[in-house]
C-alpha cells in the first residue's frame, strides 16, 4: 500500500534516475518515490538497495517497476530514460532514436498520471523537452526541462573557488542551451549583492577580470566532457539539481530556476524554442520568467544559442 503524501516518479534506474532518486530520499522530497525503467530486474534491485537504507532517511518508500501504472498519481514524473547508443551510431542518431522512446514511453505515463508535473532531464535535453511538448500536447508549464540548473550550479562553485567565498553566496545564471552554446549572465551576476562586475578581491581571493570570466565559462561548458572521460557519466550534482527542482514544485516554493521551458512568445526576436533563462518554479510548475537584464552581447549569445538549438530542431523534423 501506498504511503499518503507527495509522489515523484522517475523514469529510467541508469545512472541519473537512481541519483535523483537517492538525492529525493535524503532531502525528504516525498513520502513516494517510485522508479520506472523496462529492465524490471534492475528496477527491482535498486528499489530493494534504496529500500534498505530508508531508516536513515526522513519517511519515505520505494517503489518500482517496468509497467507505467506505477507513476499514478504522481505529483512530479521526471524522465531521465534514453536510447543506448549502438556501435558506430551518431550522436544525431541517438538524439533521434531518444525521441522515439520518448514518444513510446512518455504518453501512458501521462495517461496514468495526467496531473503531474513532468521534468525531462534527457539529453539533449532542450531539443528532447520541445519534442515531449509536441508528443504529449502538455502546455510549458506542465512539461519543462532541468535546464540549465546544473549549468549554474557549475559557475557558481566555479565563481566562489575563484572569489574565495561560499558557492551559497554566489548569485549567478547560465541561459540558453544546456550545451556548448549556452552563455553566463555575468551582468547580472553578483557575491552577497555586491554586483560580479565591481567584485573586488577579499583575501585569498583573486580578480575576476574579463580573462577569468572566459576561462570559467570554459570549463563549465567542458565540465561534463572531462567527467564522462573520467568515469563515464555524470550523476551526482544532475541527481542533485533535480530533486531540487521536484522539492521546489512539491513546496510551491516560487523558487529561481533557469529551467528549460517553451518559449511560446516572442522573446527578444526568439520564439518556439525551449531554452533555459531564470524562471519562477512553483506547484504549477514552470511559471513566468524574470525580466532579468541582459547586456548587448549576452542577449546576442542567447539569439544564437536559440538558433543552435532551432537547428536541432529542423534536423529531427520537430
Amino acid at each position: 500500500m501506498q504511503s499518503p503524501g507527495r509522489k515523484i516518479s522517475i523514469i529510467g534506474a541508469g545512472a541519473v534516475g537512481t541519483s535523483i532518486a537517492y538525492a529525493a530520499l535524503i532531502r525528504g522530497v516525498a513520502r513516494t518515490v517510485a522508479l520506472m525503467d523496462i529492465n524490471a530486474d534492475k528496477v527491482l534491485a535498486e528499489v530493494l538497495d534504496l529500500s534498505h537504507g530508508l531508516e536513515f532517511v526522513p519517511r519515505a518508500e520505494v517503489i518500482g517497476s517496468s509497467d507505467p501504472a506505477v507513476c499514478a498519481d504522481s505529483d512530479v514524473v521526471i524522465f531521465t530514460a534514453g536510447a543506448k547508443q549502438r556501435p558506430g551510431q551518431t550522436r544525431l542518431e541517438l538524439a533521434e532514436a531518444t525521441i522515439e522512446l520518448v514518444r513510446t514511453a512518455l504518453p501512458p505515463i501521462v495517461e496514468v498520471a495526467p496531473a503531474a508535473r513532468y521534468v525531462m532531464v534527457t539529453n539533449p535535453v532542450d531539443v528532447i523537452t520541445y519534442a515531449a511538448g509536441k508528443i504529449t500536447g502538455l502546455p510549458r508549464n506542465q512539461l519543462f526541462g532541468s535546464g540549465t540548473v546544473l549549468d549554474s550550479s557549475r559557475l557558481r562553485f566555479l565563481v566562489s573557488e575563484h572569489c574565495g567565498v561560499a558557492v551559497q553566496n554566489v548569485h549567478a545564471y547560465i541561459a540558453g542551451e544546456h550545451g556548448d552554446s549556452e552563455i553566463p549572465l555575468w551582468s547580472s551576476a553578483s557575491i552577497g549583492g555586491v554586483p560580479l562586475l565591481d567584485w573586488e578581491p577579499l583575501d585569498g581571493g583573486r580578480l575576476l577580470d574579463a580573462a577569468a570570466r572566459a576561462t570559467i565559462k570554459q570549463e563549465v561548458v567542458q565540465a561534463a566532457y572531462r567527467i564522462i572521460e573520467g568515469k563515464g557519466a555524470t550523476n551526482y550534482a544532475i541527481g542533485l539539481a533535480t530533486a531540487r527542482i521536484a522539492e521546489a514544485i512539491v513546496n510551491n516554493e516560487h523558487r529561481v530556476l533557469p529551467v528549460s521551458s517553451l518559449i511560446e512568445e516572442d522573446f527578444h526576436g526568439i520564439s518556439d524554442v525551449c531554452l533555459s533563462l531564470p524562471t519562477l518554479v512553483d506547484a504549477a510548475g514552470a511559471g513566468p520568467r524574470l525580466p532579468i537584464a541582459m547586456s548587448a552581447d549576452e542577449l546576442a549569445g542567447l539569439r544564437r544559442s536559440a538558433d543552435t538549438l532551432k537547428e536541432m530542431q529542423a534536423r529531427f523534423g520537430l
